[in-house]
């Protein structure tokens, strides 16, 4: 059996190397005779791999030294409900930036902790383009400002860190976090599951300025503090230690091939590859994404004629090309490019997509 080209939009492809790797240390992690998902997660083993994958991630991510880093067990849902829950205190605001179907349900998920103010939306707009920057209604007495950077679904990503003033800006990064170079300075809390370009569901990772960690919040349960985790190093409860070893393992091969810098490189390549591809198919192929705001992670496209979805389908599948469906919200296609999608399987879908077109144009 061989491996096929996987364009899922999450859980997605993982790295090769990390799944080789991975299977080779199954059964014995590390000389200790056991995996790692049966070692003790206070063992010294444990911790001392936990201490250098935390240190790989700030050395591939630039984190500065006064932001904890967070290895969270659940999924981006679970923490549209749990941030407000930290950062915003009872009768508190906070602004959320709408441009999809994430960012909507954050905010959606957040409004029985913070009072949401929905300071621009694209929803008029199908979320095809971003709102205006000069047409948000940021209130600067927030608790926060919300975004997802990319929405998988929609395909629109943000290209640069919007400026919010001095309130804290929590950004949603499931889906394009790692995918190139980040500012974390720009950004009060970052957080991304991990099930596109970290590892495996169940874990989210996330950045946060300690000084929003000090925030009183509201009472709750220690659990579902961030600063009780933080001061735990992200062991108060068992944590999710199969996805931690393979996110480290990520992280390993993110180092080994050049870091973020470059990985944006071979992300931009293969983006430009397909969207040529789409836009100069004559009307066969469309995505009608603002060009600006393209996501370069997650690109939804169409058949000039939906009735032959199904033969797309099923003839790409037989040619080795895995999980192309569209979302149920938006029908048609989708490639989502993570780090994980190698620009040969960009290069395979795009000649299936010229003979496809030539066969049924």
């Amino acid at each position: 059996m061989s491996r096929l080209w996987n364009f899922s939009a999450g859980p997605a492809a993982l790295p090769l190397p990390v799944l080789e790797r991975a299977q080779r240390e199954l059964l014995d992690w590390n000389g200790s005779g056991a995996s790692v998902m049966e070692q003790s997660h206070r063992g010294k083993r444990f911790i001392a791999m936990a201490e250098q994958v935390e240190a790989d991630l700030r050395e591939l991510m630039g984190i500065p030294a006064d932001y904890a880093v967070l290895f969270e067990q659940g999924g981006a849902t679970q923490h549209f409900a749990q941030i407000p829950m930290n950062l915003a205190a009872e009768g508190d605001s906070a602004d959320y930036i709408v441009t999809g179907h994430w960012s909507e349900k954050a905010a959606n998920e957040a409004a029985p902790y913070v009072r949401v103010n929905v300071a621009a939306s694209s929803k008029a707009y199908d979320y095809l383009r971003m709102p205006a920057r000069d047409s948000w209604q940021l209130d600067p007495t927030a608790a926060y400002v919300h975004i997802a950077t990319n929405e998988t679904i929609h395909g629109v990503e943000f290209h640069d860190v919007p400026d919010v003033g001095d309130v804290p800006l929590v950004a949603d990064m499931s889906s394009d976090i790692l995918s190139g170079p980040v500012e974390v300075s720009r950004y009060g809390l970052i957080y991304a599951g991990a099930q596109k370009n970290i590892g495996p569901s169940g874990l989210v990772l996330m950045i946060v300025r300690r000084d929003l960690l000090a925030r009183p919040g509201r009472k709750m349960a220690k659990i579902f503090r961030y600063a009780e985790h933080a001061t735990h190093d992200s062991m108060l409860n068992t944590p999710n230690t199969w996805g931690w070893y393979l996110a480290g393992l990520t992280f390993q091969w993110l180092k080994d091939n050049g870091g973020l810098g470059a990985m944006a490189e071979r992300n931009r390549q293969k983006a430009e590859l397909l969207y040529a591809t789409i836009d100069g198919s004559g009307g066969f192929y469309r995505n009608p994404i603002d060009v600006p705001v393209r996501s370069r992670m997650n690109v939804p496209f169409t058949l000039h004629d939906s009735a032959l979805d199904a033969a797309f389908l099923q003839e790409s599948e037989a040619a080795g090309l895995l999980a192309l469906k569209g979302h149920k919200a938006l029908g048609g296609m989708r490639a989502s490019l993570y780090n994980a999608v190698p620009v040969e399987a960009v290069q395979a879908l795009v000649a299936f997509m010229h003979d496809f077109s030539r066969r049924h144009g």
